[in-house]
Protein backbone atom coordinates (compact mmCIF):
# COMPACT_ATOMS: atom_id res chain seq x y z
CA UNK A 1 0.00 0.00 0.00
CA UNK A 2 1.19 3.24 -0.64
CA UNK A 3 1.50 6.16 2.02
CA UNK A 4 -1.69 7.94 0.82
CA UNK A 5 -3.83 4.53 0.22
CA UNK A 6 -2.75 4.16 4.17
CA UNK A 7 -3.82 7.50 5.24
CA UNK A 8 -6.93 7.08 2.99
CA UNK A 9 -7.48 4.02 4.87
CA UNK A 10 -7.13 5.17 8.42
CA UNK A 11 -9.37 8.19 7.79
CA UNK A 12 -12.35 5.90 5.86
CA UNK A 13 -12.17 3.35 8.37
CA UNK A 14 -11.51 4.65 11.45
CA UNK A 15 -11.43 8.55 11.89
CA UNK A 16 -14.08 9.57 9.78
CA UNK A 17 -16.48 8.48 12.43
CA UNK A 18 -14.96 11.14 14.66
CA UNK A 19 -15.28 13.80 12.21
CA UNK A 20 -17.62 15.89 14.12
CA UNK A 21 -14.97 15.99 16.97
CA UNK A 22 -11.93 16.98 14.50
CA UNK A 23 -13.82 19.83 12.91
CA UNK A 24 -14.49 21.26 16.31
CA UNK A 25 -10.67 20.62 17.03
CA UNK A 26 -10.01 22.71 13.48
CA UNK A 27 -12.19 25.20 14.84
CA UNK A 28 -10.36 25.72 18.07
CA UNK A 29 -7.04 25.37 15.71
CA UNK A 30 -8.54 28.23 14.62
CA UNK A 31 -8.86 30.43 17.47
CA UNK A 32 -5.40 29.89 18.34
CA UNK A 33 -4.19 30.95 14.88
CA UNK A 34 -6.49 34.22 14.89
CA UNK A 35 -5.47 34.65 18.73
CA UNK A 36 -1.65 34.01 18.27
CA UNK A 37 -1.30 36.32 15.67
CA UNK A 38 -3.43 39.36 17.14
CA UNK A 39 -0.59 39.05 20.26
CA UNK A 40 1.83 39.82 17.31
CA UNK A 41 -0.78 43.05 15.83
CA UNK A 42 -1.57 44.46 18.87
CA UNK A 43 2.17 45.22 19.56
CA UNK A 44 1.35 47.72 16.43
CA UNK A 45 -1.17 49.63 18.24
CA UNK A 46 0.80 49.01 21.82
CA UNK A 47 3.82 50.74 20.71
CA UNK A 48 2.75 53.61 18.39
CA UNK A 49 0.08 54.67 20.83
CA UNK A 50 1.39 54.10 23.94
CA UNK A 51 5.24 54.63 24.09
CA UNK A 52 5.08 57.09 20.73
CA UNK A 53 2.34 59.19 20.61
CA UNK A 54 1.44 58.59 24.80
CA UNK A 55 -1.75 58.41 24.14
CA UNK A 56 -3.87 57.62 27.34
CA UNK A 57 -7.01 56.14 25.85
CA UNK A 58 -5.62 52.66 25.02
CA UNK A 59 -3.19 52.57 28.07
CA UNK A 60 -5.78 50.14 29.35
CA UNK A 61 -7.40 48.38 26.61
CA UNK A 62 -4.48 46.85 24.78
CA UNK A 63 -3.49 45.04 27.93
CA UNK A 64 -6.75 43.85 28.18
CA UNK A 65 -7.36 42.84 25.16
CA UNK A 66 -3.39 40.75 25.23
CA UNK A 67 -4.58 38.93 28.23
CA UNK A 68 -7.87 38.11 26.09
CA UNK A 69 -5.55 36.84 23.41
CA UNK A 70 -3.00 34.90 25.41
CA UNK A 71 -6.46 33.53 27.63
CA UNK A 72 -8.23 32.36 24.32
CA UNK A 73 -5.26 31.09 22.93
CA UNK A 74 -4.30 28.74 26.23
CA UNK A 75 -8.10 27.56 26.19
CA UNK A 76 -7.94 26.82 22.67
CA UNK A 77 -4.94 24.84 22.94
CA UNK A 78 -6.62 22.73 25.49
CA UNK A 79 -10.09 22.25 23.86
CA UNK A 80 -8.41 21.17 20.50
CA UNK A 81 -5.70 18.55 22.09
CA UNK A 82 -8.70 17.68 24.63
CA UNK A 83 -10.54 16.66 21.65
CA UNK A 84 -8.17 15.30 19.40
CA UNK A 85 -6.82 12.83 22.23
CA UNK A 86 -10.40 11.34 22.87
CA UNK A 87 -10.62 10.98 19.21
CA UNK A 88 -7.10 9.35 18.80
CA UNK A 89 -7.97 7.13 21.88
CA UNK A 90 -11.00 6.01 20.31
CA UNK A 91 -9.16 5.07 17.44
CA UNK A 92 -6.43 3.29 19.19
CA UNK A 93 -9.46 1.30 20.80
CA UNK A 94 -11.14 0.38 17.09
CA UNK A 95 -7.78 -0.19 15.33
CA UNK A 96 -6.71 -2.93 18.57
CA UNK A 97 -10.28 -4.86 18.56
CA UNK A 98 -9.84 -5.30 14.84
CA UNK A 99 -6.37 -6.80 15.54
CA UNK A 100 -8.07 -8.62 18.39
CA UNK A 101 -10.91 -9.56 16.21
CA UNK A 102 -8.65 -10.71 13.18
CA UNK A 103 -6.63 -12.90 15.57
CA UNK A 104 -8.71 -14.74 17.37
CA UNK A 105 -11.25 -15.69 13.94
CA UNK A 106 -7.60 -16.13 11.79
CA UNK A 107 -6.69 -19.97 10.61
CA UNK A 108 -4.37 -21.72 13.27
CA UNK A 109 -1.52 -21.59 10.79
CA UNK A 110 -1.97 -17.74 10.31
CA UNK A 111 -1.28 -17.66 14.25
CA UNK A 112 1.74 -20.19 14.05
CA UNK A 113 3.66 -18.45 11.11
CA UNK A 114 4.59 -15.42 13.77
CA UNK A 115 5.91 -15.02 17.23
CA UNK A 116 2.80 -14.05 19.53
CA UNK A 117 5.72 -11.37 20.81
CA UNK A 118 5.31 -9.73 17.36
CA UNK A 119 1.65 -9.62 17.32
CA UNK A 120 1.68 -7.73 20.70
CA UNK A 121 4.22 -5.08 19.57
CA UNK A 122 1.76 -4.61 16.26
CA UNK A 123 -0.95 -3.83 18.87
CA UNK A 124 0.94 -1.69 21.31
CA UNK A 125 4.03 0.08 19.46
CA UNK A 126 2.03 0.69 16.49
CA UNK A 127 -1.01 1.31 16.97
CA UNK A 128 0.65 3.83 19.76
CA UNK A 129 2.53 5.45 16.93
CA UNK A 130 -1.07 5.88 14.57
CA UNK A 131 -2.45 7.19 17.70
CA UNK A 132 0.30 9.67 18.12
CA UNK A 133 -0.44 10.64 13.93
CA UNK A 134 -3.85 11.74 14.96
CA UNK A 135 -3.79 13.14 18.28
CA UNK A 136 -0.36 15.20 17.12
CA UNK A 137 0.52 15.08 13.93
CA UNK A 138 -2.58 15.89 12.61
CA UNK A 139 -3.43 18.59 15.02
CA UNK A 140 -0.16 20.50 14.75
CA UNK A 141 -1.07 20.25 11.01
CA UNK A 142 -4.44 22.05 11.32
CA UNK A 143 -3.12 24.15 14.54
CA UNK A 144 0.17 25.69 13.44
CA UNK A 145 -0.38 25.94 9.90
CA UNK A 146 -3.10 28.17 10.20
CA UNK A 147 -0.86 29.77 13.00
CA UNK A 148 1.52 30.06 10.51
CA UNK A 149 -0.62 31.63 7.86
CA UNK A 150 -2.03 34.12 10.29
CA UNK A 151 1.18 35.25 11.48
CA UNK A 152 2.74 35.58 7.56
CA UNK A 153 -0.34 37.86 7.19
CA UNK A 154 0.82 40.37 10.37
CA UNK A 155 4.33 40.15 9.02
CA UNK A 156 3.34 41.00 5.11
CA UNK A 157 0.63 44.09 6.47
CA UNK A 158 3.81 45.52 8.46
CA UNK A 159 6.46 45.20 5.57
CA UNK A 160 6.39 43.42 2.49
CA UNK A 161 9.89 43.17 2.12
CA UNK A 162 11.05 42.08 5.17
CA UNK A 163 8.25 39.20 5.12
CA UNK A 164 10.35 37.61 1.71
CA UNK A 165 13.31 37.66 3.65
CA UNK A 166 11.60 35.59 6.69
CA UNK A 167 9.80 33.26 4.60
CA UNK A 168 13.24 31.92 3.04
CA UNK A 169 12.83 29.84 5.93
CA UNK A 170 10.14 27.86 5.37
CA UNK A 171 11.47 25.89 2.48
CA UNK A 172 14.78 25.10 4.22
CA UNK A 173 12.90 24.19 7.20
CA UNK A 174 10.87 21.17 4.88
CA UNK A 175 14.01 20.29 3.08
CA UNK A 176 14.91 19.32 6.69
CA UNK A 177 11.67 17.66 7.88
CA UNK A 178 11.95 15.45 4.61
CA UNK A 179 15.31 13.93 5.02
CA UNK A 180 14.53 13.52 8.47
CA UNK A 181 11.07 11.92 7.54
CA UNK A 182 12.91 9.33 5.79
CA UNK A 183 15.22 8.55 8.08
CA UNK A 184 12.88 8.11 10.86
CA UNK A 185 10.13 5.63 8.95
CA UNK A 186 13.35 3.58 8.85
CA UNK A 187 14.17 3.70 12.64
CA UNK A 188 10.09 3.35 13.65
CA UNK A 189 10.53 -0.21 12.39
CA UNK A 190 13.89 -1.29 13.45
CA UNK A 191 12.57 -0.42 16.67
CA UNK A 192 9.12 -2.05 16.30
CA UNK A 193 10.64 -5.02 15.46
CA UNK A 194 12.73 -4.76 18.34
CA UNK A 195 9.88 -4.41 20.31
CA UNK A 196 8.91 -7.59 18.68
CA UNK A 197 11.82 -9.55 19.52
CA UNK A 198 11.38 -8.14 23.45
CA UNK A 199 7.83 -9.06 24.03
CA UNK A 200 8.92 -12.76 21.84
CA UNK A 201 11.77 -13.36 25.02
CA UNK A 202 9.53 -12.16 27.68
CA UNK A 203 6.73 -13.99 27.04
CA UNK A 204 9.62 -17.57 26.81
CA UNK A 205 11.03 -16.08 30.03
CA UNK A 206 7.27 -16.29 31.65
CA UNK A 207 6.63 -19.74 29.97
CA UNK A 208 10.25 -21.70 30.64
CA UNK A 209 11.07 -20.09 34.20
CA UNK A 210 10.93 -23.34 36.09
CA UNK A 211 13.40 -25.01 33.10
CA UNK A 212 15.55 -21.50 33.76
CA UNK A 213 15.73 -22.74 37.67
CA UNK A 214 16.11 -26.34 36.67
CA UNK A 215 19.42 -25.92 34.24
CA UNK A 216 20.06 -22.84 36.28
CA UNK A 217 20.71 -20.50 33.51
CA UNK A 218 19.51 -17.36 34.98
CA UNK A 219 22.68 -15.51 34.36
CA UNK A 220 22.86 -16.84 31.13
CA UNK A 221 19.12 -15.23 30.69
CA UNK A 222 20.03 -11.83 32.40
CA UNK A 223 22.89 -11.29 29.71
CA UNK A 224 20.22 -12.29 26.95
CA UNK A 225 17.57 -9.50 28.58
CA UNK A 226 19.90 -6.78 28.29
CA UNK A 227 21.30 -7.82 24.71
CA UNK A 228 17.06 -7.47 23.99
CA UNK A 229 16.86 -4.49 25.85
CA UNK A 230 19.99 -2.73 24.91
CA UNK A 231 19.27 -3.20 20.74
CA UNK A 232 15.42 -1.53 22.24
CA UNK A 233 17.19 1.35 24.21
CA UNK A 234 19.22 1.90 21.01
CA UNK A 235 16.68 2.39 18.36
CA UNK A 236 14.46 4.03 20.70
CA UNK A 237 17.31 6.80 21.31
CA UNK A 238 17.88 6.64 17.68
CA UNK A 239 14.02 7.95 16.95
CA UNK A 240 14.49 10.31 19.80
CA UNK A 241 17.85 11.91 18.44
CA UNK A 242 16.76 11.87 14.77
CA UNK A 243 13.52 13.73 16.37
CA UNK A 244 15.81 16.30 17.57
CA UNK A 245 18.02 16.54 14.75
CA UNK A 246 16.04 19.60 13.15
CA UNK A 247 16.61 21.72 16.77
CA UNK A 248 20.29 22.82 15.41
CA UNK A 249 19.52 23.55 12.08
CA UNK A 250 15.71 25.49 13.09
CA UNK A 251 17.80 27.54 15.70
CA UNK A 252 20.71 28.08 13.12
CA UNK A 253 17.98 29.25 10.36
CA UNK A 254 16.51 31.29 13.33
CA UNK A 255 19.78 33.00 14.08
CA UNK A 256 20.51 34.07 10.38
CA UNK A 257 17.19 35.17 9.44
CA UNK A 258 16.61 37.57 13.05
CA UNK A 259 20.82 39.14 12.13
CA UNK A 260 19.45 39.44 8.11
CA UNK A 261 15.90 41.31 9.58
CA UNK A 262 17.73 43.28 11.70
CA UNK A 263 20.32 44.53 9.55
CA UNK A 264 17.75 44.78 7.08
CA UNK A 265 15.07 46.53 9.43
CA UNK A 266 17.97 49.44 10.09
CA UNK A 267 18.48 50.14 6.31
CA UNK A 268 14.50 50.26 6.10
CA UNK A 269 14.47 52.78 9.20
CA UNK A 270 16.91 55.20 8.02
CA UNK A 271 15.06 55.49 4.98
CA UNK A 272 12.10 56.22 6.91
CA UNK A 273 10.03 53.01 4.84
CA UNK A 274 9.49 51.42 8.50
CA UNK A 275 8.47 52.55 11.86
CA UNK A 276 9.48 51.39 15.07
CA UNK A 277 5.95 50.28 15.91
CA UNK A 278 5.73 48.03 12.85
CA UNK A 279 9.34 46.75 12.85
CA UNK A 280 8.32 45.37 16.39
CA UNK A 281 4.89 44.14 15.56
CA UNK A 282 6.86 42.40 12.56
CA UNK A 283 9.73 41.28 14.96
CA UNK A 284 7.07 39.22 17.68
CA UNK A 285 5.00 37.48 14.62
CA UNK A 286 8.04 36.34 13.34
CA UNK A 287 9.18 34.90 16.62
CA UNK A 288 5.72 33.66 17.37
CA UNK A 289 6.17 32.10 13.94
CA UNK A 290 9.55 29.91 15.12
CA UNK A 291 7.61 27.11 16.92
CA UNK A 292 5.00 27.01 14.00
CA UNK A 293 7.53 26.76 11.77
CA UNK A 294 9.70 23.79 14.20
CA UNK A 295 6.53 22.19 14.59
CA UNK A 296 5.49 21.60 11.06
CA UNK A 297 9.29 21.13 9.95
CA UNK A 298 8.77 17.67 12.07
CA UNK A 299 5.63 16.96 10.70
CA UNK A 300 6.65 14.70 8.56
CA UNK A 301 8.47 12.61 11.06
CA UNK A 302 5.68 12.27 13.00
CA UNK A 303 3.59 11.51 9.99
CA UNK A 304 6.14 8.66 8.29
CA UNK A 305 5.92 6.75 11.94
CA UNK A 306 1.90 6.56 11.91
CA UNK A 307 2.13 5.26 8.04
CA UNK A 308 4.76 3.24 8.43
CA UNK A 309 2.81 1.43 11.69
CA UNK A 310 -0.10 1.30 9.25
CA UNK A 311 1.64 -0.58 6.71
CA UNK A 312 2.24 -3.16 9.30
CA UNK A 313 -1.08 -3.63 11.06
CA UNK A 314 -3.44 -3.14 8.08
CA UNK A 315 -2.50 -5.92 6.50
CA UNK A 316 -3.42 -8.16 10.11
CA UNK A 317 -6.46 -6.47 9.77
CA UNK A 318 -6.93 -7.36 6.48
CA UNK A 319 -5.93 -11.32 6.64
CA UNK A 320 -8.27 -13.43 4.62
CA UNK A 321 -8.79 -16.96 6.21
CA UNK A 322 -8.18 -20.12 3.88
CA UNK A 323 -10.50 -21.71 5.76
CA UNK A 324 -13.88 -20.12 4.96
CA UNK A 325 -17.51 -21.02 4.57
CA UNK A 326 -17.89 -21.63 1.40
CA UNK A 327 -20.84 -20.79 -0.94
CA UNK A 328 -24.12 -22.71 0.08
CA UNK A 329 -22.64 -24.90 2.91
CA UNK A 330 -25.05 -26.53 4.61
CA UNK A 331 -25.14 -27.60 8.55
CA UNK A 332 -23.68 -30.84 9.46
CA UNK A 333 -26.78 -33.51 9.86
CA UNK A 334 -24.68 -36.39 12.48
CA UNK A 335 -26.89 -40.00 12.03
CA UNK A 336 -23.89 -42.28 13.98
CA UNK A 337 -21.12 -40.01 13.12
CA UNK A 338 -18.53 -42.16 10.09
CA UNK A 339 -15.82 -40.26 8.99
CA UNK A 340 -13.78 -41.20 5.56
CA UNK A 341 -10.67 -39.75 4.25
CA UNK A 342 -10.30 -39.93 0.63
CA UNK A 343 -6.95 -39.83 -0.87
CA UNK A 344 -6.46 -36.86 2.24
CA UNK A 345 -3.14 -34.76 0.95
CA UNK A 346 -1.29 -32.17 3.07
CA UNK A 347 1.38 -30.38 3.93
CA UNK A 348 1.61 -27.10 5.96
CA UNK A 349 3.00 -25.21 3.26
CA UNK A 350 2.83 -25.97 -0.62
CA UNK A 351 6.27 -25.67 -1.07
CA UNK A 352 7.10 -28.31 1.87
CA UNK A 353 7.04 -31.92 1.88
CA UNK A 354 3.70 -33.53 2.28
CA UNK A 355 2.69 -34.69 6.04
CA UNK A 356 0.09 -36.81 4.56
CA UNK A 357 0.18 -39.20 1.65
CA UNK A 358 -2.96 -39.99 -0.12
CA UNK A 359 -4.93 -40.90 3.19
CA UNK A 360 -7.61 -43.36 3.00
CA UNK A 361 -9.33 -44.12 6.14
CA UNK A 362 -12.98 -45.59 6.71
CA UNK A 363 -13.70 -45.00 10.94
CA UNK A 364 -17.14 -46.27 11.95
CA UNK A 365 -19.14 -44.80 13.53
CA UNK A 366 -20.31 -44.89 17.30
CA UNK A 367 -16.76 -46.98 18.15
CA UNK A 368 -13.39 -45.67 19.32
CA UNK A 369 -10.75 -45.93 16.29
CA UNK A 370 -7.05 -45.94 17.66
CA UNK A 371 -3.69 -44.39 15.57
CA UNK A 372 -0.75 -45.90 16.30
CA UNK A 373 2.67 -45.03 14.75
CA UNK A 374 5.97 -43.29 15.54
CA UNK A 375 6.25 -39.74 16.45
CA UNK A 376 5.97 -37.38 13.47
CA UNK A 377 4.30 -40.08 11.35
CA UNK A 378 1.10 -37.54 10.67
CA UNK A 379 -1.35 -39.02 13.87
CA UNK A 380 -1.74 -35.71 15.02
CA UNK A 381 -2.15 -33.99 11.89
CA UNK A 382 -5.18 -36.70 10.82
CA UNK A 383 -6.92 -35.16 14.25
CA UNK A 384 -6.04 -31.78 13.58
CA UNK A 385 -7.71 -32.07 10.04
CA UNK A 386 -10.95 -33.40 10.91
CA UNK A 387 -12.69 -29.90 12.47
CA UNK A 388 -10.79 -28.08 9.91
CA UNK A 389 -8.27 -26.62 11.95
CA UNK A 390 -5.76 -26.95 8.68
CA UNK A 391 -7.06 -26.91 5.02
CA UNK A 392 -6.30 -30.47 2.84
CA UNK A 393 -4.79 -29.90 -0.31
CA UNK A 394 -6.19 -32.33 -2.32
CA UNK A 395 -8.67 -35.00 -1.26
CA UNK A 396 -11.76 -34.95 1.02
CA UNK A 397 -12.87 -35.81 4.42
CA UNK A 398 -16.70 -36.82 5.15
CA UNK A 399 -18.81 -36.69 7.65
CA UNK A 400 -21.58 -39.23 7.62
CA UNK A 401 -21.52 -39.07 3.64
CA UNK A 402 -21.38 -35.25 3.99
CA UNK A 403 -18.29 -33.00 3.17
CA UNK A 404 -16.06 -31.03 5.55
CA UNK A 405 -15.81 -28.52 2.97
CA UNK A 406 -19.49 -27.95 2.35
CA UNK A 407 -20.17 -27.62 5.65
CA UNK A 408 -20.41 -24.88 7.90
CA UNK A 409 -17.79 -24.46 9.82
CA UNK A 410 -19.65 -23.56 13.38
CA UNK A 411 -21.75 -26.60 12.32
CA UNK A 412 -18.52 -29.12 11.81
CA UNK A 413 -16.71 -27.64 15.47
CA UNK A 414 -20.21 -28.24 17.47
CA UNK A 415 -19.95 -31.75 16.78
CA UNK A 416 -16.52 -32.56 17.80
CA UNK A 417 -14.33 -32.04 21.23
CA UNK A 418 -10.72 -32.45 21.11
CA UNK A 419 -8.81 -33.70 24.69
CA UNK A 420 -4.94 -33.93 23.80
CA UNK A 421 -1.85 -33.84 26.27
CA UNK A 422 -1.13 -30.32 25.97
CA UNK A 423 -4.47 -29.07 27.76
CA UNK A 424 -5.16 -25.34 27.32
CA UNK A 425 -6.52 -23.72 30.05
CA UNK A 426 -7.23 -20.20 30.73
CA UNK A 427 -6.31 -17.90 33.93
CA UNK A 428 -9.57 -17.86 35.39
CA UNK A 429 -11.76 -20.11 37.64
CA UNK A 430 -12.05 -23.46 37.64
CA UNK A 431 -16.17 -22.96 37.17
CA UNK A 432 -15.46 -21.04 33.95
CA UNK A 433 -12.38 -23.04 32.59
CA UNK A 434 -15.09 -25.88 32.72
CA UNK A 435 -18.15 -23.83 31.55
CA UNK A 436 -16.05 -22.26 28.48
CA UNK A 437 -17.52 -25.53 26.02
CA UNK A 438 -20.92 -24.04 27.39
CA UNK A 439 -21.65 -21.09 28.86
CA UNK A 440 -25.27 -21.46 29.26
CA UNK A 441 -24.87 -24.96 31.12
CA UNK A 442 -26.70 -24.97 34.53
CA UNK A 443 -25.42 -25.60 37.65
CA UNK A 444 -26.74 -28.73 37.63
CA UNK A 445 -24.93 -30.01 34.56
CA UNK A 446 -21.36 -28.01 35.79
CA UNK A 447 -21.81 -30.65 38.97
CA UNK A 448 -22.53 -33.97 36.60
CA UNK A 449 -19.38 -33.13 34.42
CA UNK A 450 -17.14 -32.71 37.05
CA UNK A 451 -18.67 -35.63 39.19
CA UNK A 452 -18.06 -37.75 35.78
CA UNK A 453 -14.72 -36.31 35.05
CA UNK A 454 -13.56 -37.01 38.50
CA UNK A 455 -13.10 -32.86 38.90
CA UNK A 456 -15.43 -33.09 41.85
CA UNK A 457 -12.55 -34.97 44.01
CA UNK A 458 -10.04 -32.55 43.66
CA UNK A 459 -11.96 -28.95 44.25
CA UNK A 460 -13.14 -30.47 47.57
CA UNK A 461 -9.89 -29.62 48.54
CA UNK A 462 -9.25 -26.22 47.33
CA UNK A 463 -10.10 -23.37 49.46
CA UNK A 464 -12.44 -21.69 47.17
CA UNK A 465 -14.07 -24.84 45.14
CA UNK A 466 -15.05 -24.17 41.93
CA UNK A 467 -14.13 -20.16 42.01
CA UNK A 468 -10.08 -21.07 42.30
CA UNK A 469 -8.38 -19.37 39.96
CA UNK A 470 -5.97 -22.11 38.51
CA UNK A 471 -3.40 -19.58 37.65
CA UNK A 472 -1.61 -18.95 34.01
CA UNK A 473 -2.58 -22.15 31.75
CA UNK A 474 -3.39 -24.10 35.07
CA UNK A 475 0.00 -23.62 36.65
CA UNK A 476 -1.47 -24.29 39.96
CA UNK A 477 -2.72 -28.09 39.18
CA UNK A 478 -1.22 -30.96 38.35
CA UNK A 479 -1.00 -32.46 35.01
CA UNK A 480 -3.53 -35.09 36.13
CA UNK A 481 -5.86 -32.43 37.35
CA UNK A 482 -5.69 -29.94 33.83
CA UNK A 483 -6.71 -33.43 31.96
CA UNK A 484 -9.67 -33.73 33.95
CA UNK A 485 -10.54 -30.50 33.79
CA UNK A 486 -9.93 -30.98 29.81
CA UNK A 487 -12.50 -34.03 29.49
CA UNK A 488 -15.13 -32.04 31.88
CA UNK A 489 -15.18 -29.52 29.49
CA UNK A 490 -15.75 -32.03 26.62
CA UNK A 491 -18.14 -33.84 28.76
CA UNK A 492 -20.06 -30.71 28.92
CA UNK A 493 -20.18 -29.93 25.10
CA UNK A 494 -21.78 -33.43 24.81
CA UNK A 495 -20.52 -33.86 21.06
CA UNK A 496 -20.78 -37.11 18.99
CA UNK A 497 -17.06 -37.10 17.26
CA UNK A 498 -14.58 -37.24 20.10
CA UNK A 499 -10.76 -36.79 19.17
CA UNK A 500 -8.53 -38.09 22.05
CA UNK A 501 -4.23 -36.86 21.29
CA UNK A 502 -2.56 -38.70 23.63
CA UNK A 503 -4.98 -37.81 26.69
CA UNK A 504 -3.30 -40.15 29.11
CA UNK A 505 0.64 -39.41 28.72
CA UNK A 506 2.41 -38.36 31.00
CA UNK A 507 0.12 -39.46 33.84
CA UNK A 508 1.03 -41.86 36.98
CA UNK A 509 -0.92 -45.28 36.98
CA UNK A 510 -3.42 -44.32 39.85
CA UNK A 511 -4.39 -40.72 37.87
CA UNK A 512 -4.23 -42.57 34.29
CA UNK A 513 -6.60 -45.38 35.47
CA UNK A 514 -9.25 -41.88 37.08
CA UNK A 515 -8.71 -40.67 33.77
CA UNK A 516 -9.21 -43.18 31.80
CA UNK A 517 -12.71 -44.30 33.56
CA UNK A 518 -13.93 -40.70 32.50
CA UNK A 519 -12.69 -41.23 28.97
CA UNK A 520 -14.86 -44.67 28.83
CA UNK A 521 -17.79 -41.92 30.03
CA UNK A 522 -16.96 -39.19 27.81
CA UNK A 523 -16.69 -41.70 24.90
CA UNK A 524 -19.67 -44.04 25.61
CA UNK A 525 -21.65 -44.45 22.19
CA UNK A 526 -19.61 -41.34 20.31
CA UNK A 527 -17.09 -41.36 17.37
CA UNK A 528 -13.70 -41.56 19.05
CA UNK A 529 -10.35 -41.75 17.29
CA UNK A 530 -7.53 -41.70 19.70
CA UNK A 531 -3.91 -41.62 19.28
CA UNK A 532 -2.38 -43.99 21.71
CA UNK A 533 0.84 -44.77 23.19
CA UNK A 534 -0.98 -46.93 26.05
CA UNK A 535 -1.39 -50.36 25.33
CA UNK A 536 -4.76 -50.55 27.36
CA UNK A 537 -6.21 -48.43 24.70
CA UNK A 538 -5.13 -50.15 21.61
CA UNK A 539 -6.63 -53.24 22.91
CA UNK A 540 -10.15 -51.29 23.59
CA UNK A 541 -10.18 -50.09 19.96
CA UNK A 542 -12.99 -51.53 17.33
CA UNK A 543 -10.51 -51.12 14.79
CA UNK A 544 -6.32 -49.85 14.51
CA UNK A 545 -5.09 -48.20 11.93
CA UNK A 546 -1.23 -47.81 11.55
CA UNK A 547 0.19 -44.77 10.13
CA UNK A 548 3.89 -44.27 8.98
CA UNK A 549 5.72 -41.55 7.29
CA UNK A 550 2.40 -40.37 6.51
CA UNK A 551 0.72 -43.70 4.76
CA UNK A 552 -1.80 -46.13 6.56
CA UNK A 553 0.45 -49.08 6.04
CA UNK A 554 -2.03 -51.13 7.95
CA UNK A 555 -5.32 -51.97 9.45
CA UNK A 556 -7.11 -54.03 11.19
CA UNK A 557 -7.73 -55.52 15.00
CA UNK A 558 -5.02 -56.24 17.56
CA UNK A 559 -4.75 -59.74 16.63
CA UNK A 560 -4.54 -59.54 13.09
CA UNK A 561 -2.19 -56.33 13.05
CA UNK A 562 -0.23 -58.45 15.37
CA UNK A 563 0.31 -60.94 12.31
CA UNK A 564 0.26 -58.36 9.60
CA UNK A 565 2.15 -55.48 10.75
CA UNK A 566 5.92 -55.32 11.47
CA UNK A 567 5.47 -51.71 12.73
CA UNK A 568 2.53 -52.22 14.93
CA UNK A 569 4.49 -55.64 16.17
CA UNK A 570 7.05 -53.64 17.52
CA UNK A 571 5.18 -51.06 19.22
CA UNK A 572 3.21 -53.75 21.20
CA UNK A 573 6.42 -55.02 21.89
CA UNK A 574 7.62 -51.80 23.51
CA UNK A 575 4.47 -51.54 25.36
CA UNK A 576 4.56 -54.91 27.07
CA UNK A 577 8.56 -54.27 27.89
CA UNK A 578 7.34 -51.01 29.01
CA UNK A 579 4.65 -52.26 31.44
Amino acid sequence: MSKLEILKRLYQDYTKKFITSILSAIFFAILVAGSTSSIAWLLDPAIKKIFIDKDQTLIMLIPILIVVAFTTKGISVYMARSLMITVAEEVKKLLQLDMLNSFIKADSQFIENKHSGKFISNLNFDVEMIKNLLSNSVLNFFKDGLTLIGLLTVMFLQNWKLSMIAIIMIPLASITARTLGKRMGKVATEAQEKSGFLNKYLIEVFKNHRLIKIFQREEYENKRAINFIEDLKNKSKKIALVFIRATPVMETLTGIMIAILIYYSGKLMLNNEISINNFFSFLAAMMLAYQPVKSLATLNIGINQGIAAGKRILPIIDNKNDIEDRVNSKDLKITNGQIRFDNVSFSYKKEERSILKSINLNIEGGKMTALVGHSGSGKSTILNLIPRLYNINSGDILIDGQSILDTKINSLRKNISIVSQDTTLFDDTIKNNILYANIDASDQQLMEASNLSFVSEFIENLPDKFETIIGENGVRLSGGEKQRLSIARAILKNSPIILLDEATSSLDAETESKIQKALNILTKNKTTIVIAHRLSTVLNANKIFVVDDGKIVAEGKHEQLLVNSEIYKNFYEKQIKKY
